[in-house]
Parts: C-alpha cells; structure tokens; sequence
C-alpha cells in the first residue's frame, strides 16, 4: 500500500534504516489533516523510539486542533445564534415557487430550513459570536438568477449565485462557489477583478439542494496591529468537488476592500439582501 512503511529485514544486529529528508517531507505533508496521522505511526514501526516520539510531539505540536463540536447556527426554532433576523422565516420544507421560478416558496411553520422572506430580500444573517480560524459547512437552495453569499469576518465572500449551465471557461469569482471580486460602489456598483472563479462549475439547477465546505484563515496581526499575514480560503468544496484551495486574500472582497478596515476576527455573514436563498445545516467549528 502506497505511502505505508514496511519493516526492515535483516539480523538483529543490523542497524535500523533512518528516514531520509525526502521521507521526512513526504510525511509532514500528510499530516496536515489529523486523519494522516495513522500513515504517521505505520511509517515509524521500523524506527528508532525516540524518532516515533519526536514526530508524534512535532504532529501535537504543528497540527491545527479541531474543536470537536461543531456550533449548529440553524438548529430548528428561533434565530438566538443571529444577530437580527428581518424577514426570515423557519420552514420543513421548501422549492421554487409555482409559475415564478424565481422566487422559492414555503409556509412558515417553523423547522430547520431558513428561508430570507417571501420576497427574496431582507436583512443578512450575522451571527453573534465573532470567528477567526473556521470550517463551515452549509446547505444552500437558490431562486433562478439569484444571488447570496457567505462572508467570513464580515469581509470575505464566498458567491453563491445560480450559475447552472456556465461554461467552466467563463467562470468568474462572481459565479457559485467563486471568491467574490473587490468592487467599487460609485457610481454604480461594478467589480474590477475577476476574483477567483470556481475550478469547475458544479452548481446545480435552482431548486435543488447544494452542499457547499470552507476551511477560511483570518489574517494574522502583530502586536503594534499590522498585518503581518494575509487571510487565506483554505479550501473550498462545492457539492463534493473541490472547487478552490489556498486562495491567499490580500484584500477583503466586495466594496470592503476600500471600506472596511482588516480585522483578526468577526462574525460570519449569510447574505440575503440580493435574492431568494434557502439554508440548511448551518455549521460552523473552529480551527485552534
């Protein structure tokens, strides 16, 4: 099996193999996922003790922890993990509306699916708390041509937008699971870079559910408050594709490039200002 370390043979006076640069490399590379770590002990059996105790404190030490519990932001009554909830409603069960596909449709009973108002226009979802390093995790149903999003520190987007049916060639970051252009509001609001687009458009059609994944890393500041590290969409994936990877920001996205001052943390934002969005499963966990 690739990437397994098989035992040294040879007479019990023989000296251990040691690992070479190159095999040290390979393997802090694996283990930038804690799931790695068992390719970590397999490839050790044949090593010296005290090489297996050192590379298990390097992985206690290098590796990002995980809060094991992931915070459920929708749950299935009220909107305490939100700051304000306008229009927004609760639902068991949602879809495009009858003769409008535009618009999507359900009948507030409550439930776990977040739908932003008949309308398709209210205010955004931010939440209370404020994050710096995250995994999000979501569901996400759109109108026709509608548009949303999912900003992390208030600053950074990841576009949500019915692109179904795009070519990949002309992607942007304005098309579904893109990183959000910066843009400039006056005189009209127009974006003046593409952003990063999606590796592949594999948004689906509107009405149906999607997936969407992002591990985000907020910038990093020294003690006086200068940036001394730029936040990063770690990865991103999009109804089981990855979509982008280690997507290094040196601005904040949208129009906050040039309004919004950078910060080492903030609430992360459900767009719902520009179009008809449903939500579902909303979690978040941070990165330690």
């Amino acid at each position: 099996m690739d990437g397994v370390a098989t035992p040294h043979k040879g007479t019990g006076n023989d000296e251990q193999k040691k690992p070479s640069d190159h095999e040290i490399r390979h393997w802090q590379e694996k283990t930038n996922r804690v799931g790695y770590g068992i390719h970590i002990i397999a490839a050790c059996v044949r090593w010296e003790p005290l090489m297996l105790t050192s590379l298990l404190l390097l992985m206690t030490c290098c590796l990002p922890a995980l809060d094991d519990a992931w915070i459920d932001l929708s749950g299935n009554e009220g909107f305490d993990a939100w700051r304000t909830s306008g229009a927004w409603y609760r639902t068991n069960e949602v879809g495009l509306k009858p003769g409008n596909s535009k618009y999507l449709e359900g009948k507030p009973t409550g439930g776990p699916i977040l739908v932003n108002g008949p309308t398709g226009r209210t205010n955004n979802l931010i939440t209370r708390k404020n994050y710096r390093d995250t995994e999000f995790s979501c569901d996400f149903m759109m109108g026709e041509k509608s548009n949303a999003g999912v900003k992390f520190i208030g600053h950074y987007e990841i576009q949500l937008f019915d692109s179904f049916g795009k070519k990949d060639s002309d992607l942007t970051g304005s098309d579904c699971g893109g990183v959000y252009p910066r843009g400039e509001p006056q005189p009209r609001y127009h974006t003046i870079d593409r952003g990063s687009p999606p590796r592949a458009n594999v948004c689906k059609k509107p009405g149906e559910w999607q997936s969407i994944q992002i591990t985000f890393r907020a910038p990093r500041f020294d003690d006086k408050g200068k940036k001394i590290e730029n936040a990063c969409f770690v990865k991103v994936v999009m109804n089981g594709t990855v979509i982008q990877e280690n997507v290094e920001l040196r601005f904040p996205t949208g129009s906050a490039w040039r309004q919004s001052k950078e910060v080492p943390e903030g609430p992360i934002l459900l767009q719902a200002d520009h179009g008809p969005v449903a939500f579902r499963n909303v979690k978040v966990r941070e990165v330690k």
